[in-house]
């Protein structure tokens, strides 16, 4: 398991603070947006960690988890386009709602790989990606954020 450098410390702690923030939206709001302070703070904490993983080169060249934080900045631009200019129209609030939230999928799946390989440290749960355990993980938070964004798109509507 390789050591954890400060840079790598930041990256996981701004991450962890962006989780918590997301999470607090999430639960408080049905939504994350910018006019919260809760979602200000995981909206900036989710593109420093997003730019501080394209420094992170700890498997190699360019891999999953830099194209999650390119999304991740992808996802961020469309959100906020949504929500402020509300470039969709009527649709604005779905795109920015399911923009922000698949921020919150980018960020769990990293979270989980990194976890499971170096945790606990004298033998990690996982040592290669190919593991079913983070397989199930994978695809418990995608189902997990299909039916987030189900019941995000019942309470705009509703709205």
């Amino acid at each position: 398991m390789p050591e954890m450098s400060l840079f790598g410390w930041f990256h996981t702690l701004v991450g962890g603070l962006a989780l918590l923030a997301g999470g607090y939206s999430l639960a408080k709001f049905k939504v994350i947006r910018s006019q919260d302070v809760s979602g200000k703070i995981y909206l900036y904490c989710t593109v420093i960690v997003a730019l501080s993983a394209l420094g992170i080169y700890k498997h190699g060249g360019f891999g999953i988890a830099h194209a999650l934080a390119v999304l991740t900045i992808l996802a961020v631009l469309t959100g906020a386009a949504a929500e402020k200019m509300r470039l969709f129209g009527r649709g604005s609030p779905y795109i920015q709602a399911a923009s922000y939230s698949s921020t919150f999928l980018f960020h769990m799946i990293p979270a989980i790989t990194d976890g499971l390989m170096r945790l606990p440290v004298d033998a990690p749960v996982v040592t290669n990606l190919e593991d079913p355990l983070l397989r199930g993980f994978y695809l418990g938070f995608l189902i997990t954020y299909v039916v987030g964004l189900g019941f995000q798109w019942r309470w705009l509507r509703r709205q």
